[in-house]
Protein backbone atom coordinates (compact mmCIF):
# COMPACT_ATOMS: atom_id res chain seq x y z
CA UNK A 1 0.00 0.00 0.00
CA UNK A 2 2.77 2.29 0.70
CA UNK A 3 4.30 1.91 -2.50
CA UNK A 4 1.34 3.72 -4.34
CA UNK A 5 1.63 6.98 -1.53
CA UNK A 6 3.59 9.70 -3.42
CA UNK A 7 6.46 11.00 -1.62
CA UNK A 8 6.27 14.42 -2.43
CA UNK A 9 4.85 16.65 0.39
CA UNK A 10 4.71 20.09 -1.87
CA UNK A 11 4.16 21.23 -5.07
CA UNK A 12 5.99 23.77 -6.61
CA UNK A 13 3.41 26.50 -8.96
CA UNK A 14 5.05 27.87 -11.88
CA UNK A 15 1.96 29.77 -13.25
CA UNK A 16 3.62 33.44 -11.61
CA UNK A 17 6.75 33.30 -12.25
CA UNK A 18 6.51 35.99 -15.29
CA UNK A 19 4.34 38.52 -13.06
CA UNK A 20 6.75 39.70 -11.00
CA UNK A 21 7.34 42.91 -11.87
CA UNK A 22 3.72 43.68 -11.41
CA UNK A 23 2.73 42.11 -8.58
CA UNK A 24 1.60 44.72 -5.93
CA UNK A 25 -0.53 46.27 -8.83
CA UNK A 26 -2.18 42.56 -9.54
CA UNK A 27 -2.69 42.13 -5.61
CA UNK A 28 -4.53 45.18 -4.72
CA UNK A 29 -6.54 44.45 -8.08
CA UNK A 30 -7.41 41.11 -7.04
CA UNK A 31 -8.09 42.10 -3.45
CA UNK A 32 -10.24 44.24 -4.54
CA UNK A 33 -12.55 41.79 -6.72
CA UNK A 34 -12.21 39.45 -3.86
CA UNK A 35 -14.05 42.00 -2.07
CA UNK A 36 -16.31 43.43 -4.30
CA UNK A 37 -17.24 39.39 -4.76
CA UNK A 38 -17.61 38.65 -1.36
CA UNK A 39 -20.28 42.35 -1.04
CA UNK A 40 -22.61 41.36 -3.66
CA UNK A 41 -23.06 37.35 -3.32
CA UNK A 42 -23.13 37.76 0.63
CA UNK A 43 -25.74 40.69 -0.50
CA UNK A 44 -27.63 38.61 -2.00
CA UNK A 45 -27.71 35.79 0.40
CA UNK A 46 -29.08 38.40 3.18
CA UNK A 47 -31.87 40.27 1.41
CA UNK A 48 -32.86 36.14 0.27
CA UNK A 49 -32.64 35.11 3.81
CA UNK A 50 -33.90 38.10 5.41
CA UNK A 51 -37.01 38.85 3.46
CA UNK A 52 -40.28 36.36 3.17
CA UNK A 53 -41.62 37.27 0.72
CA UNK A 54 -38.10 35.68 -1.55
CA UNK A 55 -39.07 32.42 -0.17
CA UNK A 56 -39.67 30.82 -3.37
CA UNK A 57 -37.51 27.76 -4.79
CA UNK A 58 -36.22 29.96 -7.70
CA UNK A 59 -34.95 32.63 -5.14
CA UNK A 60 -33.88 29.53 -2.64
CA UNK A 61 -31.67 28.56 -6.18
CA UNK A 62 -30.42 31.58 -6.41
CA UNK A 63 -29.46 31.70 -2.82
CA UNK A 64 -27.59 28.01 -2.99
CA UNK A 65 -26.15 30.05 -6.60
CA UNK A 66 -23.94 32.65 -4.81
CA UNK A 67 -23.27 30.78 -1.62
CA UNK A 68 -21.71 28.30 -4.47
CA UNK A 69 -19.93 31.26 -5.53
CA UNK A 70 -18.02 32.08 -2.03
CA UNK A 71 -17.42 28.55 -1.83
CA UNK A 72 -15.12 28.39 -4.81
CA UNK A 73 -13.89 31.77 -4.40
CA UNK A 74 -12.75 31.35 -1.28
CA UNK A 75 -10.86 27.58 -2.89
CA UNK A 76 -8.91 30.34 -4.96
CA UNK A 77 -8.73 33.91 -3.83
CA UNK A 78 -6.82 34.07 -0.31
CA UNK A 79 -4.09 31.17 -2.11
CA UNK A 80 -3.63 33.20 -4.69
CA UNK A 81 -3.05 36.46 -2.91
CA UNK A 82 -0.54 35.39 -0.65
CA UNK A 83 1.47 34.18 -3.60
CA UNK A 84 1.47 37.28 -4.73
CA UNK A 85 3.24 38.26 -2.25
CA UNK A 86 5.39 35.25 -1.63
CA UNK A 87 8.80 34.78 -3.53
CA UNK A 88 8.02 31.18 -3.80
CA UNK A 89 4.84 29.76 -4.81
CA UNK A 90 4.61 26.58 -3.09
CA UNK A 91 0.94 24.71 -1.63
CA UNK A 92 1.14 21.58 0.75
CA UNK A 93 0.19 18.05 -0.77
CA UNK A 94 -2.94 18.04 1.13
CA UNK A 95 -3.41 21.73 0.59
CA UNK A 96 -3.37 21.13 -3.13
CA UNK A 97 -5.60 17.93 -3.50
CA UNK A 98 -8.33 20.12 -1.11
CA UNK A 99 -8.07 23.00 -3.50
CA UNK A 100 -8.06 20.78 -6.76
CA UNK A 101 -11.60 19.35 -5.08
CA UNK A 102 -13.20 22.91 -3.93
CA UNK A 103 -12.51 24.55 -7.24
CA UNK A 104 -13.57 21.47 -9.69
CA UNK A 105 -16.61 20.76 -7.47
CA UNK A 106 -17.66 24.38 -7.82
CA UNK A 107 -17.69 24.61 -11.45
CA UNK A 108 -19.78 21.10 -11.52
CA UNK A 109 -22.27 22.69 -8.48
CA UNK A 110 -22.99 25.83 -10.53
CA UNK A 111 -23.72 23.59 -13.54
CA UNK A 112 -25.98 21.96 -11.57
CA UNK A 113 -27.83 24.62 -9.59
CA UNK A 114 -28.05 26.23 -13.67
CA UNK A 115 -30.03 22.72 -14.71
CA UNK A 116 -32.41 22.79 -11.72
CA UNK A 117 -33.91 26.81 -12.24
CA UNK A 118 -33.86 25.54 -15.91
CA UNK A 119 -35.74 22.95 -14.70
CA UNK A 120 -37.92 25.19 -12.02
CA UNK A 121 -38.64 27.85 -14.58
CA UNK A 122 -39.94 25.09 -17.23
CA UNK A 123 -42.14 23.89 -14.29
CA UNK A 124 -43.62 27.53 -13.71
CA UNK A 125 -43.93 28.75 -16.83
CA UNK A 126 -44.78 25.33 -18.84
CA UNK A 127 -47.34 24.05 -15.91
CA UNK A 128 -47.80 26.40 -13.70
CA UNK A 129 -51.04 24.57 -11.53
CA UNK A 130 -48.38 21.79 -10.96
CA UNK A 131 -46.01 24.31 -10.14
CA UNK A 132 -46.43 24.26 -5.84
CA UNK A 133 -47.05 20.49 -5.91
CA UNK A 134 -43.66 19.37 -7.99
CA UNK A 135 -41.65 22.40 -6.20
CA UNK A 136 -42.50 21.71 -2.67
CA UNK A 137 -40.77 22.01 0.51
CA UNK A 138 -39.71 18.21 0.92
CA UNK A 139 -38.39 18.21 -3.20
CA UNK A 140 -36.71 21.56 -3.01
CA UNK A 141 -34.79 20.37 -0.26
CA UNK A 142 -33.67 17.12 -2.05
CA UNK A 143 -32.94 19.15 -5.12
CA UNK A 144 -30.83 21.85 -3.49
CA UNK A 145 -28.83 18.69 -1.75
CA UNK A 146 -28.66 16.74 -4.98
CA UNK A 147 -26.94 19.94 -7.00
CA UNK A 148 -24.68 20.03 -4.23
CA UNK A 149 -23.48 16.56 -2.88
CA UNK A 150 -23.62 15.03 -6.22
CA UNK A 151 -21.15 16.85 -7.53
CA UNK A 152 -19.42 17.18 -4.45
CA UNK A 153 -19.37 13.56 -4.22
CA UNK A 154 -18.02 12.88 -7.67
CA UNK A 155 -15.14 14.84 -7.54
CA UNK A 156 -14.12 13.64 -4.15
CA UNK A 157 -13.96 10.45 -5.68
CA UNK A 158 -11.53 11.51 -8.54
CA UNK A 159 -9.11 13.48 -6.35
CA UNK A 160 -9.44 10.31 -3.53
CA UNK A 161 -7.90 8.14 -6.60
CA UNK A 162 -5.49 11.21 -7.43
CA UNK A 163 -4.12 10.88 -4.15
CA UNK A 164 -3.36 7.23 -4.29
CA UNK A 165 -0.74 8.15 -7.01
CA UNK A 166 2.87 7.86 -7.18
CA UNK A 167 3.79 11.35 -8.19
CA UNK A 168 7.43 12.12 -10.11
CA UNK A 169 7.79 15.43 -10.26
CA UNK A 170 6.47 18.54 -7.88
CA UNK A 171 5.77 21.11 -10.60
CA UNK A 172 2.39 22.60 -11.71
CA UNK A 173 2.39 24.51 -14.36
CA UNK A 174 -0.82 26.73 -13.10
CA UNK A 175 -1.59 29.57 -10.94
CA UNK A 176 -3.66 26.98 -8.84
CA UNK A 177 -4.23 23.03 -8.21
CA UNK A 178 -5.87 21.34 -10.97
CA UNK A 179 -6.76 17.11 -10.23
CA UNK A 180 -5.73 16.95 -13.93
CA UNK A 181 -2.31 18.47 -13.80
CA UNK A 182 -1.42 16.14 -11.13
CA UNK A 183 -2.38 13.02 -12.59
CA UNK A 184 -0.07 14.06 -15.31
CA UNK A 185 2.54 14.20 -13.10
CA UNK A 186 1.87 10.16 -12.10
CA UNK A 187 5.28 8.04 -12.95
CA UNK A 188 3.09 5.16 -14.11
CA UNK A 189 0.76 6.60 -16.53
CA UNK A 190 -0.92 2.90 -16.84
CA UNK A 191 -1.96 3.61 -13.08
CA UNK A 192 -4.19 6.70 -14.00
CA UNK A 193 -7.00 4.44 -16.25
CA UNK A 194 -9.13 4.24 -13.39
CA UNK A 195 -8.70 8.29 -12.98
CA UNK A 196 -9.56 9.01 -16.68
CA UNK A 197 -12.65 6.36 -16.57
CA UNK A 198 -14.32 8.59 -13.98
CA UNK A 199 -13.26 11.38 -15.06
CA UNK A 200 -15.18 10.98 -18.48
CA UNK A 201 -17.99 9.34 -16.49
CA UNK A 202 -18.22 12.71 -15.11
CA UNK A 203 -17.90 14.80 -18.08
CA UNK A 204 -20.61 12.78 -19.64
CA UNK A 205 -23.30 13.09 -16.80
CA UNK A 206 -23.05 16.64 -16.77
CA UNK A 207 -23.06 17.12 -20.17
CA UNK A 208 -26.36 15.29 -19.44
CA UNK A 209 -27.16 18.27 -17.31
CA UNK A 210 -26.08 20.83 -20.11
CA UNK A 211 -28.85 19.00 -22.24
CA UNK A 212 -31.36 18.70 -20.13
CA UNK A 213 -30.85 22.98 -19.98
CA UNK A 214 -30.63 23.13 -23.23
CA UNK A 215 -33.83 21.46 -23.90
CA UNK A 216 -35.60 23.25 -21.37
CA UNK A 217 -35.21 26.76 -22.69
CA UNK A 218 -36.23 25.15 -26.19
CA UNK A 219 -39.16 24.18 -25.24
CA UNK A 220 -39.88 27.52 -23.02
CA UNK A 221 -38.95 29.35 -26.08
CA UNK A 222 -41.90 27.56 -27.99
CA UNK A 223 -43.89 28.03 -25.16
CA UNK A 224 -43.67 31.76 -25.09
CA UNK A 225 -43.74 32.53 -28.11
CA UNK A 226 -47.47 31.52 -27.92
CA UNK A 227 -48.26 33.09 -24.85
CA UNK A 228 -47.92 37.01 -24.37
CA UNK A 229 -48.34 36.42 -20.68
CA UNK A 230 -45.40 33.83 -20.43
CA UNK A 231 -43.03 35.48 -22.98
CA UNK A 232 -43.31 38.01 -20.25
CA UNK A 233 -42.35 35.82 -17.32
CA UNK A 234 -39.72 34.39 -19.71
CA UNK A 235 -38.15 38.03 -20.17
CA UNK A 236 -38.19 38.49 -16.98
CA UNK A 237 -36.80 35.40 -15.02
CA UNK A 238 -35.31 33.45 -17.58
CA UNK A 239 -33.36 35.66 -19.36
CA UNK A 240 -30.75 35.98 -16.03
CA UNK A 241 -30.49 32.33 -16.11
CA UNK A 242 -29.38 32.35 -19.66
CA UNK A 243 -26.81 35.38 -19.29
CA UNK A 244 -25.72 32.75 -16.59
CA UNK A 245 -25.53 29.72 -18.55
CA UNK A 246 -23.89 31.57 -21.22
CA UNK A 247 -21.34 33.10 -19.16
CA UNK A 248 -20.38 30.09 -17.43
CA UNK A 249 -19.82 27.91 -20.64
CA UNK A 250 -17.57 30.81 -22.55
CA UNK A 251 -15.79 30.84 -19.49
CA UNK A 252 -15.13 27.16 -19.21
CA UNK A 253 -15.02 26.32 -22.61
CA UNK A 254 -12.29 28.94 -23.28
CA UNK A 255 -9.96 27.40 -20.83
CA UNK A 256 -10.67 24.29 -22.01
CA UNK A 257 -9.54 25.52 -25.24
CA UNK A 258 -6.78 26.93 -24.02
CA UNK A 259 -5.48 23.88 -22.62
CA UNK A 260 -6.17 21.88 -25.07
CA UNK A 261 -5.29 23.19 -28.25
CA UNK A 262 -3.81 26.65 -27.18
CA UNK A 263 -0.19 27.64 -28.62
CA UNK A 264 2.49 27.80 -26.45
CA UNK A 265 3.19 31.52 -28.16
CA UNK A 266 0.15 32.99 -26.39
CA UNK A 267 1.51 35.54 -24.09
CA UNK A 268 1.36 33.97 -20.38
CA UNK A 269 -0.35 36.48 -18.64
CA UNK A 270 -3.59 36.16 -20.99
CA UNK A 271 -3.37 32.30 -20.66
CA UNK A 272 -3.27 32.84 -16.85
CA UNK A 273 -6.32 35.46 -17.02
CA UNK A 274 -8.14 32.67 -19.28
CA UNK A 275 -7.32 29.96 -16.64
CA UNK A 276 -8.94 32.31 -14.03
CA UNK A 277 -11.78 34.10 -15.76
CA UNK A 278 -14.39 31.25 -14.35
CA UNK A 279 -13.48 32.14 -10.87
CA UNK A 280 -13.71 35.89 -11.60
CA UNK A 281 -16.70 36.89 -13.77
CA UNK A 282 -19.40 34.68 -13.09
CA UNK A 283 -18.83 35.16 -8.83
CA UNK A 284 -18.89 38.83 -9.94
CA UNK A 285 -21.09 39.31 -12.93
CA UNK A 286 -24.17 36.82 -11.52
CA UNK A 287 -25.39 38.38 -8.32
CA UNK A 288 -25.52 41.95 -10.40
CA UNK A 289 -27.44 39.93 -13.09
CA UNK A 290 -29.58 39.27 -10.95
CA UNK A 291 -29.90 42.14 -8.77
CA UNK A 292 -31.12 44.33 -11.57
CA UNK A 293 -32.94 42.38 -13.42
CA UNK A 294 -35.47 40.22 -10.82
CA UNK A 295 -38.07 43.06 -9.70
CA UNK A 296 -37.68 41.69 -6.09
CA UNK A 297 -34.39 41.76 -5.51
CA UNK A 298 -34.01 44.61 -7.06
CA UNK A 299 -37.29 46.69 -5.25
CA UNK A 300 -35.36 44.93 -1.78
CA UNK A 301 -32.26 46.68 -2.49
CA UNK A 302 -34.07 50.17 -3.37
CA UNK A 303 -35.96 50.14 0.24
CA UNK A 304 -32.45 48.83 2.07
CA UNK A 305 -30.83 51.66 0.08
CA UNK A 306 -33.52 54.24 1.10
CA UNK A 307 -32.95 53.72 4.32
CA UNK A 308 -29.84 53.96 4.58
CA UNK A 309 -29.42 57.09 2.95
CA UNK A 310 -32.30 58.41 5.75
Amino acid sequence: MMDNVSQIRMFFLSGLNETHNHRFTLFFLTLLCYCVILLVNISVIVIIIMDKNLHEPMYIFLCTFCMNSLYGTTGFYPKFLWDLLSPVHVISYLGCLVQAQVIISFAFIDLSILSVMAYDRYVAICRPLEYHCVMSKKKLSAIVCFSWMTPFCMVGMNVFLTSRLKLCSPYISRLYCMNWMIVKLACLPAETAVNNILTYITIIFYLLHGILIVLSYVYLIKTCTKCIENRAKFMKTCVPHLTSLLIFLVTILSDVIIMRYGSKDLPHAFKNFVAIEYLVIPPLINPLIYGFILNKIRNRIRVVMTLKTK
